[in-house]
């Protein structure tokens, strides 16, 4: 696999709101779009060419490949976009407009579908109120009932994740990535198998008071931090997020070592990303990164066995193993080839790439519609030929959604940011952090004569006066030229991803600044906890 590094047109390239674009990164979209048609393979697959399906399944589970995948990304890339700003409003807004858009258009595609026969709501339509509450703010997986769109589940787990960053970078801890994911980890691996499947929603409160509760807590905590500062800020962003993180260990769908797993996953991409950019010392990062693998690998061989008995056991825990290493080591490719060139196509998949996932379902809705003759189960030729029609149209679908839904939305959500002076120095920045590995610092302008004084065409290594400790080891003093940062992405593709240390910024005068841093319930009424490949398919 050959990596292209971004397109130097894209440096040029100004928002409406006025802040400039940081450059794409090209080996991260190409990665997005692999990890999304590994996605499809995993639906799709089982529907055509049974024998290949059966072989590649022997090996490794490619659903679960490739949403690891993403969330490595998502953990490499999303934090960026708050530390390079420091303003969590900006995030938030970036954020919003970035996930919610699609993710309502295709829920009502999906009820329109449904109305004429044509697409499943997989049960939601048992208990409606519970339903609504629980997509109201995509916490859906961690609820207790079941996803009207199979494959959402990820983006319960993206908020949780967005939610964390908040709160850790209001207290100023969010430097503390390493110890974080090894946490994580850790967690999985000792409490994984220990942990309850939908202990609130089916043994507690019940499905519909368990979503108002955590939709009352975990938004108007959001919506108490994104308005205030201070102490008050810190307090409210910590209740969202605890609130958030006990849906995880206590209600979620997944089994514990399955849902740790993927929050530690997270954590390392931003481990890896902040050793890349000199934040924490590679060596340190090394051993976070290798223990947090390590960790997790261990909790599925450990736990699936007592989780999931059977004949199938072992074939799950080589799949669960296998596919954590193959993830680790296909985003460890591209860091190493970043540099290298790539056919734009594979760029181009990553753009799309949220649309192809969301989009996914709606389509094998359809094509499960279509009477086929039974004969085509027996012709392998027929069966390819279907599936390239089916790649084909759901490609075609992605990119009208990415045009039509995707792009305008993310621009009114930079001109909403800006309009709202989200990036201005007037939002609360987060607390001088300590760094990873070193003493507290405080921040000293450099000098005229220092080489950084002067304004230039740099990254975040050079752009202007900067800190003693380790670099860019605290949120910029973002002011009104930086309102509307163009937010980045998670377990979905961005056309912002673009990294803030890569050259091609616009030219800012130098500015001094503080810191460093189908699921049923069980008779009995309780869930069966679905694996994380099982859940996508």
């Amino acid at each position: 696999m050959t990596i292209a590094p971004p397109a130097p047109a894209a440096s040029k390239s100004v928002p409406a709101s006025g802040a400039p674009r940081p450059r794409r990164l090209a080996w991260l979209d190409a990665l997005r779009g692999f990890a999304a048609l590994c996605v499809v393979y995993e639906h799709f697959g089982a529907r055509v060419l049974p024998g290949v399906h059966a072989a590649v399944f022997s090996v490794f589970d490619p659903g679960l490949y490739g949403v690891l995948v993403f969330f490595l990304i998502s953990g490499y890339i999303v934090p960026a976009s708050l530390e390079r700003t420091g303003s969590v409003r900006a995030f938030w807004i970036g954020r919003l407009f970035r996930l919610f858009p699609l993710f309502v258009f295709v829920i009502g595609v999906t009820l329109f579908l449904n109305a004429f026969g044509l697409a499943s709501v997989n049960g939601t339509n048992q208990d409606v109120t519970a339903a609504v509450f629980a997509h109201l703010f995509m916490l859906n997986d961690l609820l207790g009932g079941p996803n009207l769109v199979v494959v959402i589940w990820t983006l319960s787990y993206e908020m949780v994740f967005y939610l964390l960053l908040t709160a850790l970078f209001t207290a100023g801890l969010h430097r503390r990535s390493g110890e974080l994911a090894v946490s994580f980890g850790i967690g999985a691996l000792m409490l994984g198998g220990l942990l309850p499947t939908g202990l609130i929603s089916y043994h507690t409160l019940g499905l519909t008071q368990i979503a108002l509760i955590a939709d009352g807590l975990v938004m108007g905590g959001l919506g108490v931090a994104l308005s205030t500062r201070g102490l008050t800020r810190t307090v409210a962003a910590w209740i969202a997020a605890c609130t958030a993180l006990v849906l995880v260990v206590l209600n979620g769908r997944r089994f514990g070592y399955e849902g740790l797993t993927i929050l530690a996953l997270m954590f390392a991409g931003t481990v890896l990303h902040r050793a890349q950019h000199g934040q924490i010392r590679r060596g340190w990062a090394a051993a976070f990164v290798a223990g947090t693998f390590a960790a997790t690998m261990a909790a599925g061989a450990w736990h699936i066995p007592a989780l999931r008995p059977g004949s199938q056991a072992a074939l799950q825990q080589r799949e669960w193993v296998v596919s954590i290493a193959l993830a680790g080591l296909t985003f460890a490719a591209g860091l190493a080839l970043q540099h290298l060139r790539l056919p734009s196509v594979f760029a181009w998949l990553g753009l799309v790439s949220y649309s192809v996932y969301l989009g996914l379902p709606l389509l094998l809705d359809l094509y499960d519609d279509i009477p086929l003759p039974q004969a085509y189960q027996d012709l392998w030729w027929l069966q390819a030929a279907a599936c390239v029609a089916f790649l084909a149209t759901l490609l075609a679908c992605a990119a009208m959604t990415y045009r039509l839904v995707e792009v305008p939305m993310q621009r009114l959500g930079r001109l909403t940011a800006a309009r709202l002076g989200a990036g201005s120095a007037a939002t609360a920045r987060s607390p001088s952090p300590r760094p990873e590995n070193g003493p507290l610092r405080l921040a000293e302008p450099r000098h005229s004569g220092s080489r950084d004084s002067g304004p230039r065409d740099a990254g975040p290594r050079d752009a202007g006066p900067r800190d003693a400790g380790p670099r860019d080891a605290g949120p910029r003093d973002a002011g009104p030229r930086h309102a509307g940062p163009r937010e980045l992405d998670p377990v979905i593709p961005d056309p912002g991803m673009r990294d803030p240390a890569m050259p091609g910024r616009s030219r800012l005068p130098a500015r001094p600044r503080i810191g460093t841093g189908s699921w049923p319930p069980d008779q009995a009424g309780a869930p069966r906890s679905v694996h994380l490949a099982g859940a996508i398919s």
